[in-house]
């Protein structure tokens, strides 16, 4: 089908759950532009910027197909491109930490493999290092829908390097995927919100150090807090942190109705629970098992550096039925 006969992508720019579509969709479209420009000024490229062009029509072609299947279904279900990525040390001291740190530093990885991108919103590091916590903000064409089974309790058994004697020790780290949504059902009386400031810290020039530009906003009713130190004012920092509270908060009420469906879903992969044991990573056995799934995988060590791809399909698999899998 020729993209004439396909509806006009510009038309839903401002629809939520194509607008990232959309995007992708006018890039390809500057550099079907820039190509055919090319072949212009020089056409000794011209068999060069043919392929090319063949190419991006291609790729436009698939991302308005897929435009067209959601805007033309309106119970289509929204998936977030956007997420922030928490991780917390569990039980295991200073092991647990960098456990932490690791199991961040494996979903950077695949997102980085993805094509997606990725900025650090906050950390705290342990005295030996590792994370005490971080979060992580990520961006990308169906992130939320892909990493989204990740969160819950991840339990490491391996010989730590401070261990003289050999042993193997159990340590945790907890993992939560937070959506974030552009259109949020929730509100919030200001009332409710209590707001600090502090330095940020760290790199970003001495005006970082010397202003207030960090912002932690609390929610009095929950306790829920949030922290943000990642962008150059404190105005920009108290924007990204509400809009992060107002997602956490729309977040629990999505846990809370997931709970209530699961007795009814003979798929259920998991309620979204951060406090449930999903998956344990054995370095002496090379072996990483899932244990909602009941699979294990081995190269362990591969699977630290982000080839986490043949456990997300697993998952996907399970909760979905039969899906695409991505290599």
């Amino acid at each position: 089908m020729s993209e004439q006969e396909h509806i006009n992508p510009d038309d839903y720019a401002n629809d939520h759950r194509v607008s990232f579509l959309v995007g992708e969709w006018k890039k390809m479209s500057q550099a079907e532009k820039d190509a055919s420009e090319l072949m212009e000024v020089d056409p000794g490229m011209k068999e060069l910027a043919e392929k090319e062009l063949q190419d991006i029509e291609t790729q436009k072609d698939a991302l308005v197909q897929q435009i067209e299947k959601i805007v033309g279904n309106p119970n289509e279900r929204e998936w977030p491109n956007e997420i922030v990525i928490e991780v917390r040390a569990g039980v295991g001291g200073e092991e647990a930490s960098l456990f932490a740190e690791e199991l961040a530093s494996m979903y950077l990885r695949y997102a980085d493999a993805r094509g997606w991108s990725s900025k650090k919103l906050d950390e705290s590091r342990a005295a030996l290092g590792g994370y005490k916590e971080a979060q992580f903000e990520i961006k990308g064409q169906d992130v939320y829908r892909t990493l989204q089974y990740e969160t819950g309790v991840h339990r490491v058994q391996r010989v730590p390097a401070t261990e003289k004697a050999g042993r193997i020790h159990t340590s945790t780290a907890t993992v939560a995927i937070l959506p974030i949504y552009k259109r949020i059902k929730i509100e919030i009386n200001p009332g409710d919100i209590e707001m600090e400031t502090s330095r940020s810290g760290g790199a970003g020039g001495q005006n970082v150090n010397k202003v207030e530009t960090a912002v932690r906003l609390i929610h009095k009713p929950t306790g829920l807090d949030v922290r943000c130190t990642s962008e150059r004012s404190q105005a920009q920092n108290k924007e990204k942190a509400m809009y992060l509270l107002l997602s956490r908060l729309q977040q629990r009420k999505d846990e809370e109705e997931a709970r209530k469906r699961a007795d009814d879903r003979s798929a259920q992969v998991g309620s979204g629970d951060r406090s449930e044991k999903i998956r344990t990573y054995n370095f002496p056995q090379d072996r990483v098992t899932d244990h909602r799934v009941k699979e294990s995988w081995s190269n362990i060590e591969g699977i630290m550096t982000g080839r986490i791809q043949p456990i997300l399909n697993a998952l996907a698999a399970a909760e979905w039925g039969d899906v695409e899998a991505v290599d």
